[in-house]
């Protein structure tokens, strides 16, 4: 089935994410564009993930937790859980393997972990933007021993893709799905990179505020809108 999705965006609990950006407001703001799944993928964290599946049950709208990942080389990937109780284990073990940095509100900006009404729950005290001790060369099979999966991020742009910091793609990466942005021209990348022509490529938003949503592009085909059917077609496996 066609299932229209935005599986890279970002909550207040990011950092860069602006405050209005709660669980409640993104997921209203991705029914009424009209997709019918989102991820949400904050830094280095799933924190926010629970009450934005609460949100999503309440409208009819499927939220996949997730996360977008630095990893020890500064690449940024997209990670994308099955279920809350995965992505709250992922969390958790991405914790462990951040440096022990503390956020300044006044500087990077608020962390915000909130309810499924607009109300602030917690703050997050670790900083979320910095760099994890994973290895893009472990992503693959770290995210699929909790259920998941995983792809690299915003591959055209100059900081923060594997092509910006690698320069290349390899195999032994495992990736199937690339993501690029909505301005991506693509024949060029494929013809640099011919390991992308057997690969997904999905375009997201990236959004950090409700003013960067856009409205669904190309839809994904899925068996069903479901979490598990989004990651076994990431994985390759539908």
């Amino acid at each position: 089935m066609k299932i229209y999705a935005d599986l890279h965006m970002h909550s207040c609990l990011s950092p860069c994410g602006d405050n209005d950006m709660t669980p409640y407001n993104l997921v209203n703001m991705a029914k009424l564009l009209g997709f019918d799944m989102i991820a949400l993928t904050d830094h280095n964290s799933c924190r926010n993930c629970k009450s934005a599946i609460s949100v999503g049950k309440e409208i009819g709208l499927t939220v996949v937790p997730g996360m977008e990942l630095c990893t020890a080389e500064e690449i940024h990937c997209v990670c994308l859980l099955p279920d809350l109780d995965a992505a709250d284990a992922f969390s958790q073990h991405i914790h462990g393997t951040m440096p022990p940095v503390e956020n300044r509100p006044e500087i990077f900006g608020e962390q915000r972990v909130m309810d499924t009404a607009d109300g602030v729950l917690d703050t997050e005290p670790l900083l979320l933007t910095t760099a994890s001790s994973v290895s893009v060369d472990d992503l693959v099979p770290l995210v699929r021993s909790f259920g998941g999966t995983c792809f690299p991020a915003h591959l055209d742009r100059a900081s923060y893709s594997i092509l910006s910091v690698l320069g290349f793609l390899y195999p032994e990466l495992q990736f199937t799905t690339a993501e690029f942005t909505h301005k991506a021209f693509l024949p060029q990348y494929f013809e640099k990179h011919p390991l992308l022509q057997g690969m997904h490529i999905v375009r997201n938003s990236d959004a950090h505020y409700l003013e960067n949503m856009v409205e669904p592009a190309e839809p994904l085909d899925l068996r069903e809108n479901s979490a598990q059917a989004l990651i076994d077609y990431i994985n390759g496996i539908a």
